[in-house]
């Protein structure tokens, strides 16, 4: 690619690419699924291990003075904070001869408010007895400080305006003591003075009839109170189903635990960022995906093996086979975090080369994976180490190595001058996946293409790069060109001069498609 379109689409690159994240997370489902599996089995052993304590239920109806159609709960809620203070609780444990500290006892009960006028006490205890006689305890103790208040209020009020009435009498008495002492006469300015003395006395009166009917009426409306005031639902012990809290917690520990896999997984996903899409591999490596395949070993040959899985595997062999025939360097296939498949690979590459002569492997796998095998009749020679080894014109000799950190570099040219990448999709990070590319490039080891292992079922991103199979292609070329006689291939000449793919591409960079993917 030019300098030009990498900048271009590293600038359109979005920051967050969610196609791949869910991708990412759906991959790794066996991590969030344990953890939904774990938090549901967590829950449903919480109710068997930690069952709820026995506790006892009780309903009081509150009624109020100042009750309105349009109240919001306050005063609900201003019943709801005085059951939890320690005068109710200390009255409750002295109903129950009992030595508990209050604030201890108020962390056992809570009151909930179902409406305006109704409130519902929970209280836990020791046994179902002792939470019954708790709820009773606390209902009685609430309805008597309720109904104390309401007394002491109306006689509070009641007082008030009875001393209001006392003081316009006194008042009224110096009226009427005013009025006794006007001397009857025929000055207008004293009949002026003595009419306005008996309208303030006929004032005086009403307004002290006003005051004995109010203070009536506040000591008659405290028996409605009183008596709206009380225990409408008994206490009563609640039964507790351990099935039912099993079912309820074990959802509960589902939800959570799938709800923390799911964040751990796209965290994970975003700190490593590796590439699971084929766009995304293609373009931190390079080179275009030439066929994809599942997740193998080395007992291959199952009955219950998909067969569409076998015939991807047929004709990766088949083109695999026909690059090694056509070309003459050897090739090699490199593996990043797919050792098992790629030997498998290697051997169906070896038993299709089989009838055309003998077949070596250079095995350059961690731990020798290949070299150490038993070796069946007629099948492949596998060697280590003779990568220099002179090969003879009538055998096909390619070489299997790895690109895992932690490869030996300056030994892949012994392996084959070109490659095939085996990539397992979301292994290597982006940071690897540029530093394969680049150390292949310092080494003059064109990429054929890549085949991915364990690709996404439904990615249907494209993973062929246009104009990549020349870049990959550069080294090779220009070997080519040296070795016809010095100076720069045509196709070099044509990626240089941007005239686009001036040649026909090769036969391998035909896309392979595995399940139902389409060639591309």
């Amino acid at each position: 690619m030019t300098t030009g379109k990498t900048s271009q689409s590293s600038a359109e690159a979005p920051l967050l690419d969610l196609q791949s994240l869910v991708v990412a997370v759906r991959r790794r489902r066996r991590l969030w699924c344990s953890m939904a599996l774990l938090g549901l089995l967590i829950g449903a052993a919480m109710a068997v291990l930690m069952p709820p304590p026995p506790s006892a239920m009780a309903k009081v109806l509150v009624a109020h003075q100042a009750d309105q159609p349009n109240d919001t709960g306050t005063l609900m809620r201003t019943d709801v904070a005085l059951l939890g203070t320690t005068r109710i609780a200390t009255e409750a444990l002295k109903s129950l001869k009992s030595a508990e500290n209050p604030e201890d006892f108020i962390g056992t009960y809570r009151g909930t408010g179902l409406t305006n006028n109704l409130m519902q006490i929970d209280v836990t205890g020791t046994s179902d007895a002792q939470a019954v006689a708790r709820a009773k305890a606390l209902a009685d103790a609430f309805v008597a400080d309720h109904v104390k208040r309401m007394q002491d209020t109306a006689q509070a009020e009641a007082k008030a305006l009875l001393d209001q009435r006392d003081r316009m009498r006194d008042e009224l008495a110096q009226v009427n003591k005013s009025i006794g002492n006007q001397t009857p006469g025929k000055d207008p300015k004293a009949s002026a003075s003595i009419e306005s003395l008996y309208a303030r006395r006929a004032e005086l009166n009403s307004r002290i009839a006003d005051f004995d009917q109010r203070a009536a009426e506040a000591r008659t409306g405290t028996p409605r109170l009183i008596t709206g005031t009380q225990i409408v639902d008994a206490p009563r012990a609640v039964k507790h189903s351990p099935s039912k809290a099993a079912v309820t917690n074990a959802v509960i520990g589902l939800v959570l635990g799938l709800v923390l896999g799911l964040v751990v997984a796209a965290l994970g996903t975003l700190v490593a960022d590796r590439p699971v899409l084929r766009r995304d591999i293609a373009a931190n490596l390079g080179a275009s995906v030439i066929a994809e395949l599942r997740r193998t070993s080395l007992r291959s040959r199952r009955p219950w093996q998909l067969r569409r899985t076998r015939a991807a595997r047929e004709r990766l062999t088949t083109i695999l086979a026909r690059t090694v025939r056509g070309t003459t360097e050897p090739v090699s296939l490199l593996e990043l975090g797919c050792a098992r498949s790629t030997s498998v690979i290697a051997l169906d590459l070896a038993e299709a080369l089989a009838p055309e002569g003998p077949v070596v492997i250079i095995d350059g796998l961690p731990g020798g994976q290949l070299a150490n095998r038993r070796e069946q009749p007629g099948g492949p020679t596998v060697v280590r180490g003779e990568g220099d080894a002179a090969a003879s014109p009538d055998e096909h000799r390619f070489g299997v190595g790895s690109v895992a950190p932690g490869a030996a570099w300056t030994d892949l040219p012994h392996l084959g001058t070109q490659t095939v990448l085996i990539v397992r999709a979301g292994h290597g990070s982006a940071a690897w996946l540029h530093t394969v590319a680049r150390q292949l490039a310092d080494l003059s080891i064109p990429v054929i293409g890549v085949v991915l292992i364990d690709p996404d079922p439904r990615d249907r991103t494209d993973g062929t790069l246009w104009d990549g199979l020349h870049t990959a292609l550069r080294g090779h070329n220009e070997r080519l060109a040296r070795q016809s006689g010095g100076g720069t291939s045509h196709a070099v000449e044509a990626v240089k001069e941007g005239s686009g793919r001036a040649e026909q591409l090769p036969m391998w960079a035909a896309r392979v498609p595995d399940s139902d993917q389409e060639a591309r």
